[in-house]
């Protein structure tokens, strides 16, 4: 299975924002988390709901989106 079939953007679940399938767990809401340094076991033990292939499709994503865009930061 494709990492990105994980993900779902539907208009009526989350303001349309990327989730993962099935649930309503934001993939910036896992990439915040590993952002601040948490592990994906702390990330799943707070949303039992997850698994690290759902973390790696979250990563999977925003790394997708990357090569499309940037955003700009100081320099």
């Amino acid at each position: 299975m494709d990492a990105l079939e994980r993900i779902s953007v539907n208009p009526d679940v989350c303001h349309g924002k990327a989730c993962i399938k099935g649930t309503r767990i934001m993939v910036s809401v896992i990439l915040d988390n590993l952002a601040a340094a948490l592990t994906a076991e702390e990330i799943i033990k707070s949303y039992p709901s997850l698994t690290r292939e759902d973390i790696q499709a979250a990563v999977a994503y925003a790394a997708e989106l990357a090569k499309e865009r940037s955003v700009p930061i100081g320099s």
